[in-house]
Parts: C-alpha cells; sequence; structure tokens
C-alpha cells in the first residue's frame, strides 16, 4: 500500500473510532478483533503450554507461539488489505476496519465510568468500575487508590491502545496494526512472571516491550505538550519522566504514567496488589497521593487535549500527501 493510501485510511480510522467508537451492535453480532485475538492466544496456551515441560522447552514453545502470531496477525492483515484496496475507494472500508484496532473512545468512557461511580456509587461503584480496566484486585483499594488505579491505566492505555496502533499503522499499515495488537494481547494474558507463564510467556513479553518503545516515549511527550497546552504543568511532567520513567519495572509504562503525574501534581504506581502478589514498583510523581473523582476528569481533560494533538498530526500528514498527491 503507498504512503498516501495509508494515511487516508488511518485518517478515516481515527476520526471514525474517535466519534463512534466499536459498534456496540457489532460487538453483540461478531464480538471484537481483540477477543478473536484472545480466543487464538488462549487455544495455543492450551494446546503448548504443559506444566511438566522444562522451563526452556516452555520457552521454546512460546517462541513458536510468537511467531505463529506474528505470522496469522501479519499474512491476515495484508490478505485483508490487499481485498480492501482492490476495489474503488477501498481506503474506506481498509479505515473503518482499521478503527476497530483503536481505543481511544472506548478507554475515555471507561475511565469516565470510574469517576462516574465514585461520584453516584461512592468506593463500591468506583471499585466496580475499575475492576473492568485495571488487573489488580478492586477490593485492595481504597477511594484515592481507586482513583490513581484509573489514571494509571488511562496513561498506560494511551500508550497501548492508541498512540501504538496508529503508530504501526502509520509505518506497516494493517499487517503493522493486526501484529501489535496480537503482540499486545498476548503480553496481558501470557506475559505474566507466574509459574504458568514466566517462560512460555517469555517471548511476547519481549517483543510487545519492543514494539511499545518508541510509542510509549511519543506518548510521554504527547501528553506533555498537552499540559503545556492546557495551561497545567508541562515542565513538571518532563522532569517527572527524566527523573521516574526509568525507575518503572516495566520499560515503557513508566513513560506516560510518570508524564501524566507530573502534569497532574499526583503520586501515581508505587507498590500494588496483582491478585494475590504484591509488586513493589517505583513512584512516579511526587505530587500528592490522596486522588480524587476530579483527579479523574483532570486526567481526563489532560487525555482529550492528547488526543485533540493526535488529531492535529494526523490532519497535518493527511492534507500534505493530499497536497503532494494533487499538486
Amino acid at each position: 500500500m503507498d504512503v498516501f493510501s495509508r494515511i487516508l485510511s488511518l485518517a478515516i480510522a481515527w476520526a471514525f473510532e474517535m466519534v463512534f467508537g466499536y459498534p456496540r451492535w457489532l460487538y453483540a453480532r461478531i464480538g471484537h478483533p481483540v477477543t478473536w485475538m484472545g480466543a487464538l492466544v488462549g487455544w495455543l496456551d492450551r494446546r503448548l503450554n504443559f506444566a511438566e515441560d522444562a522451563p526452556s522447552t516452555r520457552r521454546g514453545a512460546g517462541i513458536v507461539t510468537t511467531g505463529v502470531l506474528v505470522l496469522v496477525a501479519g499474512v491476515g492483515g495484508y490478505i485483508v488489505e490487499r481485498l480492501c484496496l482492490s476495489i474503488t475507494y477501498g481506503f474506506i472500508p481498509l479505515g473503518l476496519i482499521a478503527s476497530s484496532l483503536i481505543a481511544s473512545k472506548s478507554l475515555g468512557d471507561h475511565v469516565e465510568d470510574v469517576a462516574h461511580g465514585l461520584e453516584v456509587g461512592g468506593l463500591a461503584g468506583g471499585r466496580k468500575a475499575v475492576s473492568m480496566i485495571v488487573g489488580r484486585n478492586p477490593e485492595t483499594l481504597d477511594e484515592p487508590g481507586v482513583c490513581r488505579a484509573a489514571i494509571e491505566s488511562l496513561a498506560e492505555n494511551f500508550s497501548d491502545g492508541v498512540v501504538a496502533p496508529v503508530f504501526w499503522y502509520a509505518l506497516f499499515g494493517l499487517p503493522g496494526i493486526a501484529v501489535y495488537k496480537i503482540i499486545n494481547t498476548a503480553d496481558s494474558m501470557i506475559g505474566h512472571r507466574t509459574p504458568r507463564h514466566e517462560a512460555f510467556g517469555w517471548a511476547a513479553a519481549r517483543l510487545d516491550d519492543w514494539l511499545n518503545l518508541i510509542p510509549a516515549r511519543l506518548t510521554a511527550l504527547i501528553i506533555s505538550a498537552a499540559a503545556f497546552i492546557s495551561h497545567r504543568r508541562g515542565r513538571a511532567a518532563i522532569a517527572a519522566v527524566r527523573r521516574d520513567a526509568g525507575k518503572h519495572r516495566s520499560p515503557n509504562a513508566g513513560w506516560p504514567e510518570a508524564a501524566m503525574a507530573g502534569a497532574l501534581d499526583l503520586r501515581l504506581a508505587g507498590p500494588r496488589i496483582y491478585g494475590e502478589t504484591l509488586v513493589d514498583d517505583a513512584y512516579m510523581g511526587n505530587g500528592r497521593a490522596d486522588a480524587g473523582a476530579p483527579d479523574i476528569r483532570r486526567a481526563l481533560d489532560l487525555y482529550h487535549m492528547a488526543c485533540v494533538i493526535l488529531s492535529a498530526v494526523i490532519g497535518l500528514l493527511t492534507f500534505y500527501l493530499i497536497y503532494k498527491q494533487y499538486q
């Protein structure tokens, strides 16, 4: 696919997803591409990951699994892309298909639900809403913990669910975004340091780290720019990134989380409980820890400004290519 068609279809994907998201009626009928990817990851996990195997064998099986996932997503994305572009104005259906792999609207809606849950249903309402977007046990969270968890999820998923998919689509089209999403899905399912998945999920986790290396840093830059434009703490966001991002246990998650923490004058991350496991992580930012529902809404304002910046970048690139195409 030529650059012009790729960026034009990206602009369509971005605009459609920002306004409509993934239609609920469509989800009810056919599910979602990410759920299909998750089903494949789960099937391979059951078929190839056996507790009685040696760690080296399980790691090898995980490498094979990761290779299969890349092959299926890459080839599948390429075939769908070629079919779309074989028809007149095929960049339109291609953009609509690609929109399903970007999550800007659904991310904002889910985080908004946490703020609304706290405001209407108190701590119980907040815990119920936040359980939809984080992996930790919500019953261990007090109200500031619920708020911090929602804001951390907003920052990290802005990178994983928005900036990274846009980045990889801009570079490699539908095969690029499909490979990214299936590896990101695999990392969320098998990329954990548990007895079952530490060896088997090693390859998926490492590849996900590499695929998010540039997008995570771009996300921190976009959040910091949004903080400057919104008359918030742009310099504080950059300072928090420089000071704290490298301390995070993840090579990538600390970048958007630190930028968000600095911009909002909050302290995010730190020790957290996932399931029954205490993760002793470093703090991102040096502000308040007692976050509340108004802080979630401030984070959403910052997120929406960051999406405006990303929209402007995509729009300017699209108009530039249109100008070059028809001058």
